[in-house]
């Protein structure tokens, strides 16, 4: 394992599985306390791709730890943390291309799927995107109908990356399957979309945009990896 973990409290309930699928070994952390009940699989987001001057790292890991203690805290049975390709493990297949224009490639979103999966089986599943990975969690979704998904949840989510891309005037993701493709499938899922007011890296109107004003929760202060306690709270009682 790569740097990453050693800064936040892992709890006892949940296992390190490094689960190794057909493209990816992927990083996550379970905790399954009823075979009977739903799971609750929150997706990292792109993580630490790139430094302060915007050149690609060599290593994604995220540094941030939101969405872990996020994961950590929640009391529902079964919950898992699934990091992207290539975080927190070494792995060959791993090129600069899977966290900069291939982020959201097709092998990548296979790869989560197969995650999924292989923690959750048959069982229903609500998904838990935060900013890349919310784009993961609606291909995900939206592609593999074999997955038993429920609902999904988004945080500062980057749904639509053409749109996101233009607005910051960076490089397209080319290399990326892109959700506008397969929304029809995608708007027939539960969904809600959190936003946060101050957020600079997703604006707000950006993900209204894409996941439209009924389904969107705009966050007041909220920037974007940094939301109240109280809707903390609210996204991890969900299920």
């Amino acid at each position: 394992m790569l740097c990453g973990c050693s800064s936040i409290r892992i709890p006892e309930s949940f296992t390190y599985q490094e689960i190794q699928t057909s493209s990816f070994k992927i990083a996550s952390w379970n905790k399954i306390q009823n075979d009977n009940a739903p799971f609750k699989i929150y997706i990292e987001g792109d993580g630490n791709a790139f430094n302060a001057y915007g050149y690609p790292t060599s290593d994604p890991t995220p540094r941030g730890k939101f969405l872990r203690e996020l994961a950590f805290s929640d009391k529902n049975a079964n919950v898992a943390y699934i990091a992207r390709p290539c975080q927190f493990v070494k792995d060959e297949k791993c090129r600069q291309l899977h966290w900069t224009t291939g982020r959201f490639s097709k092998e990548t979103v296979a790869a989560i799927a197969e995650a999924i999966k292989k923690i959750a089986g048959n069982s229903p599943a609500t998904l838990v995107g935060f900013s890349g990975g919310a784009q993961i969690a609606g291909l995900t979704a939206s592609l593999y109908n074999d997955l038993n998904i429920k609902k999904i949840i988004t945080i500062s989510g980057n749904l639509d990356h053409p749109a996101w891309t233009a607005y910051h005037k960076i490089a397209p993701l080319k290399d990326s399957l892109d959700l506008n493709k397969y929304k029809a499938a995608f708007d027939k899922f539960d969904s809600m979309h959190y936003a946060g007011g101050k957020d600079k890296i997703m604006p707000p109107m950006l993900i209204k945009g894409f996941a439209g004003e009924s389904r969107t929760i705009i966050v007041p202060g909220a920037s974007h990896a940094s939301y109240p306690e109280t809707i903390k709270e609210e996204i991890r009682k969900k299920i």
